[in-house]
């Protein structure tokens, strides 16, 4: 006798053999043929009755910024332009492409676009000692790298050297410095340069063009898209373009063009900005971006001069971290080199350098000095040359401590550049590792069993075992930091963690924040890009993140709670191998 056929298999079999009998139509894996055949459209051509702008150039042989370049800047002044009132900006890497004047003539008359003043600029190049011989093309340096020197050159240089001309007519050339009247665009090298700007310094762009951008390996290119993704998304706009057959001739072991911008797009998308693209069968060229540069001119300036504000994240770190609509905010100036540290109130304090001792934060910082921090019982603990200060005596005597933490039971730990050191509650200190590169912040996971201590002249962070005694072993370099492409290390100073377990790093990138895993998961850009050097948690709640950035003190209050040294060890939720 056979036995049944189970009622799952049977139905299994019926579908194969349906499945043979009409098999599904092959899927279209066809890669549309590689083709340049784009037109520009009338926008691109001179209209009957449309006013003309003027154009003029001058040769820029100046720059602190890039030393002994020499380029050409091309300016269009549109007709419509009066000096009476600042004009919007357009900066064109590569000078003016995709037929920016006639296009500027149409949209503006048009309304499409406000009144624009566009400034081409070209790629640097420095002369050899025989100037007509093997100079030294600076086009990759200035575009391809992912700092802010081309952001700072524009800014500080370019713009203001333009602005010393006259148009044609003699009117006063006068620049609108609001970021939301600025826009950057370019080609290949000069559409990453174009983001690159804007993502550097959204306190003066905000409306990017990037066509057949090189977000490869050229200068750290192929980076951006993970680094989109983990920062607080910035206020921009960004229209992208590329062609499935885009590959860049002349450096295919750089990277996929193509593959590059898709990946780029959706990291943007990701990440929650205001992004739209239009992909062609093009290659590596600027046909389609000429033809679609109109569209994408329209798009960028759509609803000026209501402005582009950044959008909420889509980074689930960042949603868990951040409250909506808290921004930072500045509540003191004056404070360059400050050390943050909070008491048990919450409250914000530095430490007064010629005082010793530690002092409020207001709107003015005091004379500063050493790094602080707070022990259980609100006194206050301050780095010295030789040791620390507490009610009036000195501890650890012979030690030039850094940085330094207290836990519940009166015990601290402290970095002195190149080591770690354990300092009793009752007397006595135990070195605990030595050869360290630039030993910086330091700070205990809220459950006590786990030591953070970051290197400012690393770009790792060490963890280490907090064995029952209080000492340390397992040493790892852990923590892996995101480095900016014009640094060496992370110029990390100190750290806090909250009450999850995620760690806070003040950084030249800004707040870069870990996971238990040692992986940064979110990144919190200050204004105007500038490094974090100092950090803490205050507040009732300790929910406010306070910071010292370019010279001044922010706070700005998070959806997390932070988790001073001096409380007692709390339960962590649990957590997976990730």
């Amino acid at each position: 006798m056979r036995k049944p056929v189970p009622r799952g298999a049977a139905l299994l079999l019926a579908w194969a053999a349906a499945l043979a009998q009409n098999p599904p139509p092959p899927i279209d894996e066809t890669v549309p043929p590689a083709s340049n055949d784009y037109v520009d459209g009338p926008d691109s051509q001179p209209q009957a009755g449309v006013p003309a702008g003027k154009t003029f150039k001058f040769e820029m042989t100046e720059s602190k910024v890039f030393p002994d370049t020499v380029r050409t800047i091309t300016v269009y002044v549109p007709a419509e332009y009066q000096a009476e009132k600042p004009a919007c900006v357009y900066v064109g890497l590569d000078g003016l492409g995709f037929r920016v004047p006639v296009v500027f003539d149409n949209l503006i008359a048009q309304h499409a676009m406000p009144v624009t003043i566009a400034i081409g600029v070209s790629p640097g190049q420095v002369n050899s000692a025989k100037a007509a011989q093997n100079p030294r093309f600076d086009r990759s340096f200035e575009f391809d790298s992912v700092t802010d020197r081309l952001a700072r050159f524009l800014i500080d240089e370019v713009l203001p050297e333009v602005e010393k001309h006259t148009t044609q007519d003699g009117k006063k050339i006068v620049l609108s410095s609001n970021p939301n009247d600025r826009a950057i665009g370019g080609g290949s090298t000069g559409g990453i340069g174009a983001f690159t700007v804007a993502f550097e310094r959204p306190d003066a762009f905000r409306r990017v063009f990037t066509s057949i951008g090189t977000f490869v390996g050229m200068r750290g290119g192929e980076r951006f898209y993970v680094l989109v993704r983990k920062t607080e998304p910035k206020p921009l706009r960004v229209f992208m373009q590329d062609g499935v057959h885009d590959e860049w001739p002349g450096g295919p072991e750089m990277g996929d063009w193509w593959m590059s911008n898709l990946t780029m797009e959706r990291a943007l998308d990701f990440a929650g900005y205001d992004v739209r693209h239009i992909w062609g069968a093009g290659t590596h060229n600027g046909k389609q971006a000429e033809a679609v540069f109109p569209d994408a001119m329209r798009w960028l300036w759509r609803d000026w001069p209501n402005p582009i504000e950044a959008k909420e994240p889509g980074n689930p770190a960042l949603k868990t971290i951040l409250e909506p609509k808290e921004e930072w905010q500045a509540v003191a100036e004056g404070c360059s080199g400050a050390h943050l540290a909070a008491n048990p109130d919450g409250d914000i304090f530095v430490a007064d350098a010629n005082a010793k001792k530690a002092l409020p934060v207001t709107t003015k910082c005091p004379s500063l000095g050493p790094a602080l921090a707070f022990g259980p019982n609100g006194e206050a603990y301050i780095a010295t040359n030789d040791g620390i200060l507490s009610s009036g005596k000195r501890i650890a005597s012979g030690l030039r401590v850094l940085s330094l933490t207290v836990q519940n039971n009166g015990d601290i730990y402290a970095t002195t550049g190149d080591e770690v050191w354990l300092i009793r509650s009752g007397g006595g200190k135990v070195r605990l590792d030595a050869g360290l590169n630039g030993a910086s912040g330091i700070a205990l996971s809220p459950d006590g069993f786990w030591l953070f201590v970051a290197q400012s002249h690393s770009r790792w962070g060490l963890s280490y075992r907090v064995r029952s005694d209080g000492t340390v072993d397992a040493r790892e370099p852990f923590y892996d930091f995101s480095v900016p492409g014009d640094a060496d290390d992370s110029g990390a100073g100190s750290v806090w963690t909250d009450r999850t377990g995620l760690a806070y790093v003040a950084t030249r990138s800004g707040v870069q924040i870990f996971d238990r895993n040692g992986r940064v998961v979110a990144i919190l850009p200050l204004p105007g890009n500038q490094a974090v050097t100092s950090l803490c948690f205050g507040g009732k709640d300790f929910s406010t993140l306070y910071v010292v950035s370019g010279g001044k003190i922010y706070k700005r209050k998070l959806h997390s709670a932070g988790a001073p040294a001096w409380n007692q060890a709390i339960t962590l939720p649990r957590w997976g191998a990730g």
